[in-house]
């Protein structure tokens, strides 16, 4: 089966993904620091907004992946609500100084997750070695790889994505994202032999505020989901679900 995940960074999206046909929502706070956990709050009333698979994003700050004592003892914090709060899995990924997957920490928050899913996100995008990261997150017990192919967008790290397939062998799931959208979803689905996406279809949302404070100079707009860019996308993937199954 195609799928499509989108990201939500607010309540708003949430309820724009379900409208829109995304599958699963990955829930995110921040999204200038490419997204941090959001609080438990934010993951109970999106829970009540939506009927889709929830994956809030089990990230304690922006920045890299090499995480301090206290902060991993968050993330087993954050995994551990998420469990109870009810929430369909978690999306997480730690790395070693020398650029290898963080394999003791990431075992020990799919334990502590199970038996929700886990997604290793595009920390993977930063590792040493892409073949051996790729059996060190299978070795983990994680259901899905979230990556671009080790470059900023998966136009450019589509060879890779599609290598990172073929060695996978449907073991786990590799989940291309960054910078996919409706104007080149079937070709990399075409190239890579993925089935399932990862989109942020980003647009944003100007505030509703009557009086803006001139003197402060900033910008008050807000990340909103592309509802019609997600209609789009959904429509190519029950395309290609149809022509796969015929």
């Amino acid at each position: 089966m195609y799928q499509l995940e989108v990201i939500a960074f607010n309540i708003a999206a949430v309820i724009t993904a379900e409208k829109a046909g995304a599958h699963r929502i990955e829930l995110c706070d921040n999204s200038g620091e490419g997204g941090t956990t959001p609080s438990a709050g934010m993951i109970k009333r999106a829970l009540e907004l939506t009927s889709l698979l929830l994956y809030p994003i089990i990230r304690p700050r922006g920045g890299d992946f090499l995480y301090s004592d206290d902060e991993f003892r968050i993330m087993l914090n954050d995994v551990e609500l998420c469990k109870a709060i009810g929430t369909d899995g978690v999306v997480f990924g730690l790395l070693n100084a020398d650029g290898s997957v963080d394999t003791e920490r990431t075992r020990r928050l799919v334990d502590a997750a199970y038996p929700l899913g886990v997604t290793f996100h595009r920390a993977f995008d930063r590792v040493n070695d892409p073949a051996k990261a790729l059996e060190d997150v299978i070795a983990c017990g994680c259901e899905r790889i979230l990556t671009s192919g080790l470059r900023p967008g998966v136009s450019e790290g589509s060879d890779m994505l599609k290598s990172l397939v073929d060695q996978a062998d449907n073991r786990i799931i590799i989940m291309p994202g960054s910078g996919l959208r409706s104007s080149n979803l079937q070709e990399i689905a075409s190239k890579t032999g993925a089935r399932e996406f990862h989109s942020s279809a980003r647009t944003a949302i100007p505030t509703a505020m009557d009086y803006i404070n001139a003197g402060m100079q900033e910008d008050l707009t807000q990340t909103g989901l592309d509802e019609q860019e997600v209609r789009k996308m959904r429509a190519i993937i029950d395309q290609m679900q149809e022509e796969n199954q015929n």
